[in-house]
């Protein structure tokens, strides 16, 4: 890997903000095992457990994941903490997004609308939620919900990641095929620029649906 694309090298030159998930994973784990870097084995970790679960696993069971082992898992205990004792004392006022019903608590908005209203959360790197915008209400559409509608004002607010939220008032939250594309052009233009799709999340009468825990984002 190229020095400046090295997560460390990143932090220095960009802020910590600018980092991925699986890059300041990457900065605390140091060093990867033979044949595989610090920011593979992170990669591997994210995708194999989402990180509110990986910062809530306890020593016993981190430590025998692949890749960490007895030091590196203390470490990231550690820093788990250090960010927990963090939030009691700073940003109290900003909701923390760590789960889907964290998603679905802050968009009862969007329950009982007659049209589909897409919703934005914007998140600083610490998952609390700094702002939320409706993006487009009607049937979501490329032309409707454009990436540079989620993403203007994502940069404006310095967000490090988006939420889409919106409604299918059909009551079936099955993703539609343009909801497929919907997430996937959202997605990739955020990877451009550096801001991840954390997840889109569809809610409906008769339930959620999450591209995340289905694994389709």
């Amino acid at each position: 890997m190229a020095v400046i694309e090295r997560p460390r090298e990143r932090l220095e030159k960009l802020g910590a903000e600018a980092l991925r998930d699986a890059e300041l994973l990457a900065v605390i784990l140091r060093t990867g095992y033979k044949g595989h870097g610090a920011l593979e084995v992170a990669q591997t970790l994210l995708a194999q457990h989402p990180l509110s679960e990986l910062m809530g696993l306890p020593l016993a069971r981190l430590k025998h994941l692949r890749g960490m082992g007895l030091s590196r898992a203390a470490t990231l205990i550690a820093a788990a903490e250090l960010l927990r004792r963090t939030h009691t004392k700073t940003d109290s006022h900003l909701p923390v997004i760590l789960s889907m019903n964290d998603i679905v608590a802050q968009a009862v908005e969007l329950r009982g609308k007659k049209k589909e209203h897409l919703l934005a959360f914007f998140l600083n790197a610490r998952h609390q939620m700094i702002a939320k915008e409706i993006v487009s209400i009607g049937t979501l559409t490329a032309s409707l919900a454009h990436p540079r509608e989620i993403f203007a004002p994502a940069i404006g607010k310095a967000a490090a990641g988006v939420i889409l939220v919106h409604n299918h008032p059909s009551g079936d939250p099955s993703p539609s095929d343009e909801d497929v594309r919907l997430t996937k052009r959202i997605s990739q233009a955020g990877h451009i620029m550096g801001i991840d799709l954390l997840d889109h999340l569809i809610i409906a009468e008769n339930g959620c649906y999450s591209f995340k825990q289905a694994g389709a984002l």
